[in-house]
């Protein structure tokens, strides 16, 4: 697969992040229901949709644009905070992590491209 535009090298580290974050918000949606007092389709729709988008964005790293729009998912993660609390702090974690990964991915590409 030697093409003008290699894959990006972080591809996995990036597909485990947003895996893992599938989890994570899914697991937010009993939490704000039983905990916090949140409708329970409101908490589904946002928290549910959010992780559906995580698996789909996975899936499509194999795009140029999807790191970007991976970011954007990051802070509508952190954004869930306003419904359970915790995700501020989480989403900030993921976040992190995925800052992390983008800077490796470019950390390798250059190794790569000598």
């Amino acid at each position: 697969m030697s093409s003008a535009k290699a894959a990006n090298p972080a591809r996995r580290l990036f597909a485990a992040i947003l895996a893992c974050e599938a989890i994570v918000i899914a697991l937010a949606i009993p939490v704000a229901v039983t905990v916090l007092d949140v409708d329970g389709g409101t908490a589904g729709a946002v928290c549910g949709g959010l992780a559906v988008a995580c698996l789909v964005m996975a899936g499509l790293l194999r795009f140029p644009w999807a790191v970007a729009a991976g970011s954007v998912l990051q802070v509508l993660i952190i954004a869930t905070g306003f419904m359970v609390p915790a995700m501020f702090f989480l989403g900030v974690v993921f976040g992190a992590l995925w800052a992390t990964a983008i800077w490796m991915g470019r950390k390798a590409a250059a190794v790569q491209a000598r």
